[in-house]
């Protein structure tokens, strides 16, 4: 049988499409879902679609909601002059692993990247700065990743807000250079966000 139309291989291919999978591991998965009972696989790929239809972004942050409003948007206690600035909706459930921030957020949709053609247009720093313009807004937080992309990303945001006369700090450097925010431990976060610095 030719690999291209071998199930197990097929499958093999596309979960090796997702990050963090190699080869060996979306051939391992592939083997392990061959293995279960039909009613468990068709759950599992009802759960995967009925998911992905059902998410969209939130209308005022940028996170991902089911509604217009994402639930961190929709918490009355939350609008408390913070909005901590990330690139994309995995921050937020990072930073929301932690419990210590009770603000809002504001998600990019990525980081400035000139190499690969992004700018400022391309990320969600035009609706950051409408949201400025009508909500009481004390403290922004930039908590983007520590790596060339994010340090960019964060100086140019600062330079918009700073003659606006919001205070603008960046969370301190207790997240190492060159991870993501997502895979950082809450205890880390914690101290970062503890520690941040005013630009």
């Amino acid at each position: 049988m030719q690999e291209g139309f071998d199930p197990i291989a097929r499958m093999a291919l596309q979960l090796a499409k997702l990050p963090g999978i190699g080869q060996k591991s979306a051939q391992r998965l592939a083997y392990h879902i061959a293995a279960m009972p039909q009613e468990a696989v068709k759950e599992l790929a009802a759960a995967l679609w009925q998911g992905r239809k059902a998410l969209r972004f939130c209308d005022r942050c940028g996170n991902y909601a089911q509604d217009a409003l994402c639930p961190i948007c929709q918490e009355e206690k939350r609008q408390n002059g913070q909005i901590c600035v990330v690139r994309d909706a995995r921050d937020v459930a990072a930073m929301e692993r932690m419990r210590d921030f009770k603000g809002l957020y504001h998600v990019l949709g990525g980081t400035l990247s000139p190499m690969h053609g992004i700018g400022p247009e391309d990320i969600r720093i035009q609706e950051l700065m409408a949201r400025l313009s009508t909500e009481p807004v004390d403290e922004i937080i930039l908590a983007t990743n520590p790596d060339i992309e994010g340090e960019a990303t964060a100086a140019y945001i600062a330079r918009l807000i700073k003659p606006m006369g919001i205070r603008v700090t960046r969370i301190a450097h207790g997240v190492p250079v060159g991870s993501d925010l997502e895979y950082t431990d809450e205890v880390t976060l914690a101290k970062a966000m503890e520690g941040r610095r005013e630009l």
